[in-house]
């Protein structure tokens, strides 16, 4: 099967060990074009890609799809200490590792990719590290939220229960992942079999509520091609759905490039009952794959 783009999908099992309520995560992805830092400064690459040197204890494995979950240290100028899953395109490399250990890791951004391609261990049995500050805890409760969307409608998550939900997080004057990602999610919903698309809806929620009003999202969400009968773009009072985001776990904050945003790349599949049942890292998910995931979420 041709593959355009593939997102990291981190499965229930993945994180069960780490599902902790009421832990506000911040988490940061791929598509940050982001500063220099201290002790896990930047290595000089080739252009559009950099890497980080970087400590951190490993929570878990997840071989089958090539991911691992490390508390990692702060890494100043790209992402606060946390824990976060990553790409390990080695099988390799990821099969030497196991929670527990404590590994310093080459962090590589390339493009709009963040993987790790270099491991070793330091500690076979390190401490314990903190637990589980990530986005949206699989198999938990979305959070609600009570937003305004691009007609200038209330939405609250309440009032699309029964449905499977798509959520993902985007800005209007994003100038990388954000348009790709509506672009992706639009030619998704385009692309879904009539029964599928008449259980689903689509949200997406603005990281840059001071200047993404009503209006600016229409205008957004219509030169993407956005089905607006089956899709929400919300905003609201800038202090509200910043506690949307926090309760989220989704990182937003100002770049140091005037009007950019620093953002996790995040999208949430939601069943009918209101429970996260995928998360999507990044904008490298095969527009088949994510129509296949949609299709299994509203079917079951």
């Amino acid at each position: 099967m041709p593959r355009f783009l593939r997102i990291s999908l981190v499965e229930p099992g993945a994180v069960r060990a780490h599902r902790l309520r009421g832990v506000l995560a911040f988490a940061c992805a791929a598509a940050l074009a982001l500063g220099g830092c201290d002790s896990g400064a930047p290595i000089e690459t080739a252009e559009n890609v950099r890497r980080f040197e970087v400590e951190g204890i490993v929570q878990d494995v997840d071989a089958a799809h090539q991911q691992l979950l490390v508390d990692h240290e702060d890494i100043p100028g790209l992402m606060p200490a946390m824990t976060m899953s990553f790409d390990v395109p080695e099988r390799a490399l990821l099969a030497k590792l196991a929670p527990g250990q404590r590994i310093a890791f080459t962090l590589e951004i390339r493009d709009k990719s963040l993987r790790i391609v270099r491991a070793d261990v330091l500690e076979e049995k390190a401490a314990p590290g903190r637990a589980g500050a990530i986005v949206a805890v699989v198999q938990d409760l979305a959070p609600e939220f009570a937003l305004t969307d691009q007609s200038g409608a209330d939405v609250t998550l309440a009032s699309l229960r029964g449905k499977a939900l798509l959520i993902d997080f985007i800005y209007t004057h994003c100038p990388g992942p954000c348009p790709i990602l509506t672009g992706i999610h639009a030619q998704v919903l385009r692309e879904l079999p009539p029964e599928t698309r008449a259980r689903v809806h689509f949200v997406s929620i603005t990281l840059d509520p001071e200047r993404d009003t009503p209006e600016a999202l229409a205008s957004y969400a219509r030169v993407r091609g956005a089905d607006l009968t089956s899709w929400s773009f919300l905003t609201g009072e800038p202090e509200r759905v910043r506690d949307v985001l926090k309760r989220y776990g989704v990182f937003a904050q100002q770049s140091a490039n005037a009007g950019e945003v620093d953002h996790v790349v995040v999208t949430l599949l939601v069943d009918a009952e209101g429970r996260v049942v995928k998360r999507l890292f990044g904008v490298e998910e095969s527009v088949a794959d994510l129509k296949q995931a949609l299709v299994e979420v509203a079917g079951a």
